[in-house]
């Protein structure tokens, strides 16, 4: 019973990786930075929070026979469902079809949280692949998570959606506090050039400063590794891009973040969000 008390209560940084624009490379850096932090030490869970495109299972080479639809409609327990990829990291896995979160009932909420109430599990780090875009399923999950991961590339359009993204959040959510990752930039300056010119329209605009957690670089072996459904950090170690990969991963580790809570607390804030008010945004 005491281990079971301290196992429900034991802070797990919760972060939710998202981006305005599809195609930016967000599913890929969740698995790789979720391989990185498992890899130093730390237990990790993901919950593929992409709905209606899951691609988790698709990098990890697995295949789910269960997902969340079946924990919701009372088929099964949420242990059941839970699947576990290279280096431990478990998988909560979802698939297109299931009924989005923000249109959950009573019984499927209720069901969720005896699932997570139940469910002992020892993690240090709980990240949220979320969908692209700025719909209210992306927002339900920011807004319940400690940490908002937005990622964007050097392209125009994906940096004027990730601003669109963090202009969502902070105008109808009230997030202030957000961290940018800069994924397939050529070299150190481009990406922080483009961290820059983000960073500058949403003080001028929206007033909040943003926070530059770094950049992956395009690398050949991101690509070889997508093909051979591995994370990079695995397959290609010694690539530049695993070794950004290895530094980012640090940032998160000795990132002191003020807000603790369980997986628990995470679950409570995400079924707190009122759907009818996401709907109305």
């Amino acid at each position: 019973m005491l281990m079971d008390n301290y196992l429900k209560n034991k802070f797990v940084k919760t972060i939710a990786i998202t981006s305005g624009k599809g195609g930016v490379g967000k599913t890929n850096i969740t698995a790789n930075l979720a391989m990185e932090i498992s890899k130093k030490g730390f237990s990790v869970m993901i919950l593929d929070a992409d709905l209606g495109l899951s691609n988790i299972d698709i990098l990890f080479q697995i295949t789910p026979k269960y997902n969340l639809q079946h924990v919701l409609n009372g088929q099964m327990n949420l242990q059941d469902i839970v699947v576990e990829g290279p280096n431990g990291i478990k998988i909560l896995p979802a698939s297109s079809g299931v009924q989005e979160l923000t249109a959950l009932n009573e019984f499927q909420r209720l069901k969720l949280l005896e699932g997570f109430d139940s469910y002992n599990v020892d993690i240090d780090y709980f990240l949220i692949d979320t969908a692209a875009g700025i719909s209210e399923n992306v927002a339900f999950f920011c807004v319940a998570a400690q940490e908002i991961v937005v990622v964007t590339t050097p392209e125009p359009t994906s940096l004027t959606d990730a601003y669109a993204l963090i202009k969502v959040l902070f105008t109808k959510y009230q997030e202030k506090e957000f961290r940018v990752l800069v994924n397939l930039a050529k070299n150190p300056e481009e990406a922080f050039g483009v961290f820059k010119n983000l960073s500058k329209v949403a003080e001028r605009f929206l007033s909040i400063s943003l926070d530059y957690i770094g950049y992956i670089p395009f690398d050949n072996s991101l690509k070889k590794a997508v093909k051979a459904q591995k994370p990079v950090v695995d397959i290609f170690p010694d690539s530049i891009a695993s070794k950004q990969f290895s530094i980012i991963a640090d940032r998160f580790l000795n990132h002191k973040n003020t807000i603790k809570g369980s997986l628990q607390f995470f679950i409570g804030n995400l079924l707190s969000v009122n759907p009818v008010t996401l709907q109305k945004t």
